[in-house]
């Protein structure tokens, strides 16, 4: 802080000088006596000063008086002012410190961390999942296959609709369409890991099983995208060479609940209907955003999405879903819905 009077730090002398006014006297003991002075008069007998010196040093004690009032209101409004949002301020005889406030990006950084801590709380005990817990009131949409010519205007329904989901993308579709997966990054939705070529996993052998994995998770990197910890199998279909591979990629198996079969091209009310009789606390929605023609499915999620609100249901990612309302420990692992 600038004062805007002369303060002077003394040399040898560990205290500021605020007489800027006239040089500091020494102290009797420093002052020589002066030959030709007369002798000290007792305080009965000595002259009254000045009136022109009693004048100054009444201005003096004035203007100091000033300083130190000047000095006080600046010290206050320096420690009460505003501060950075980085830094934390206390305030002396405050309760609570103020906390530090965290921009969009932290923010976002800082939910990222519990919900990744979350989904590694769930492997903990188990590789793969159906539906999460029934003791909220969330549950997560999902979409398969994308990205696809349907899957910008698919997300932008979401967005109108202030809905998150989670889409299992294929890795070679990024070359034609990554502006999809894009558009999910941006708008906070999760990207999972659907295989890189969508074959049937148990078919593979372990190396090709490993290679389908990473590629796909390299592409989404590449776009600028967090690294996926969750994988859905095409076709549902698994072994236990694909677990020990997802065991050492730290990848949580994400199958469903309830299959709109969206992908058979029912009707939109169809596609309605069934999501929303699969609807419960937990439950987990297979859709699909590519694949084929998905204007049924962009028509449907209107619908759905106002359906389960009135239920009271809150549509939610799988991450979320794992940080607030995790499946518990003990369910069976579930087994190839593929019948491998």
């Amino acid at each position: 802080m600038r004062f805007p009077w002369p303060l002077r730090y003394k040399t040898g002398i560990k205290r500021w000088d605020w007489t800027w006014e006239e040089p500091r006297s020494t102290t009797l003991s420093e002052q020589e006596p002066d030959p030709d002075a007369p002798a000290a008069a007792d305080a009965e007998t000595a002259p009254a000063p000045p009136a022109a010196l009693r004048r100054r040093r009444a201005a003096f004690a004035l203007g100091a008086t000033f300083v130190v009032i000047v000095a006080v209101l600046l010290l206050t409004l320096a420690g009460g002012g505003g501060s950075s949002p980085h830094s934390a301020v206390v305030r002396t005889g405050a309760r609570h410190a103020v906390a530090p406030r965290l921009d969009a990006t932290e923010e976002a950084a800082l939910v990222n961390h519990r919900e990744d801590a979350a989904i590694d709380r769930v492997l903990s005990y188990t590789p793969a999942i159906t539906e999460g817990g029934s003791k909220g009131k969330e549950l997560a949409l999902t979409f398969d296959d994308g990205p696809g010519p349907y899957t910008e205007e698919l997300v932008g329904v979401l967005n109108r609709l202030h809905v998150h989901a989670t889409f299992f993308a294929i890795g070679e579709e990024e070359r034609y369409f990554s502006g999809g997966t894009r558009l999910e990054l941006r708008s906070g939705d999760t990207v999972g890991d659907h295989t890189e070529t969508h074959p049937m996993m148990a078919a593979l052998s372990r190396h090709d099983q490993h290679e389908e994995l990473l590629e796909q998770i390299a592409r989404i990197e590449l776009l600028g995208g967090p690294r996926p910890r969750l994988f859905r199998p095409p076709y549902g279909s698994f072994d236990a060479t694909t677990f020990k591979e997802l065991h050492a990629m730290r990848l949580l198996m994400v199958l469903w609940s309830t299959d709109t079969a969206d992908y058979t091209l029912p009707g939109v009310q169809a596609i309605v209907q069934r999501a929303l009789a699969g609807a419960h606390p937990g439950a987990i929605i297979l859709m699909h955003d590519a694949g084929g023609n998905r204007a049924e499915t962009i028509a449907a999620l209107p619908a759905i999405i106002a359906g389960l609100r009135r239920r009271g249901l809150l549509p939610v990612t799988i991450p979320r879903l794992m940080l607030d309302d995790p499946p518990p420990a003990g369910r069976p692992i579930p087994t190839s819905l593929a019948g491998d």
